[in-house]
């Protein structure tokens, strides 16, 4: 049986993050990829490149989740962008309508291209909302140390801390993302399931952050999931598939790098430590 793998993101037009970059991943690993949009985000050449974002109608997203799930036989989705606490509502609603194996939310906070108070209600509205549903969660270090309720991760042990209290909300499965974030030579990413904290390394390939990587992780997670992985092991296998493309990125005329799956190319081998 073809793996169906299941995304609701928002458009990245220049193709290197959101649904573009979930569907490559999902190609890349083998399983059926499609897509339900939430907004169209587009970069800025005239103003430093910053976000220009545009949330679509909750009736049209209601309406292409309605159409996917009637389709396929989904139990297992991503969570990319949402964008605004209308969104997030009928995303949410969507989904507790059916049995899903595995949600794994990317949570994306403070959607750039908002003004402040309300990019501050879009990320309440998603605690309180997507959180809950979610079985598998990677955030970012920024990401983290807002859920976590930290004022600061600048080391593996903190990022560990974060990934502790983020479980105590909810989700069975945290992936506390240290990338280039954290000091020291490796990226590291810290696995926490209620009982393991696994740390995940591989050397840093440069001091930038690449776009798409957060994405193409989560999304690379969920591919493997909807193969049959079990989640630690669906993890090894996105943080492999991350940093090759992290190698094999591609420069562009914006000012960061995107990251590029090369078809053919290995996982890169990770590091493994468990830290309690």
């Amino acid at each position: 049986m073809t793996p169906l793998s299941y995304v609701i993101a928002g458009s990245e037009a220049t193709g290197g993050a959101g649904i573009q970059a979930d569907l490559k991943a999902f190609q890349a690993l083998g399983t059926y990829g499609m897509g339900t949009l939430t907004c169209i985000v587009s970069f800025d050449p005239a103003n430093d490149w910053g976000h220009r974002f545009v949330p679509l109608d909750p009736q049209v997203i209601a309406d292409q989740i309605e159409a996917a799930t009637a389709c396929h036989d989904l139990d297992v989705v991503k969570i990319g962008m949402l964008g605004t606490p209308a969104t997030i509502d009928v995303v949410a609603d969507s989904l507790g309508r059916r049995q899903w194996r595995h949600v794994v939310l990317d949570p994306v906070l403070i959607c750039k291209g908002q003004e402040p108070g309300a990019a501050l209600d879009t990320d309440n509205a998603l605690k309180a909302r997507m959180l809950p549903l979610a079985t598998v969660v990677t955030p970012n270090v920024f990401e983290a140390r807002t859920l976590a309720g930290m004022e600061s991760i600048s080391t593996v042990a903190e990022l560990a801390e974060a990934a502790r209290r983020i479980h105590a909300l909810g989700p069975a499965y945290v992936v506390a993302k240290g990338g280039v974030e954290l000091p020291g030579a490796d990226a590291v990413d810290v696995f926490y399931d209620g009982r393991r904290t696994i740390a995940f390394s591989a050397p840093k390939v440069g001091d930038e952050r690449v776009s798409g990587a957060g994405c193409t992780f989560a999304a690379a997670i969920t591919a493997e999931l909807a193969k049959g992985a079990d989640v630690l092991d669906a993890v090894r296998t996105a943080k492999g598939l991350v940093t090759r493309g992290i190698h094999d990125r591609l420069a562009c005329h914006t000012p960061f790098d995107v990251l590029r799956l090369v078809p053919g190319s290995e996982p890169v081998a990770v590091t493994e430590l468990t830290l309690d």
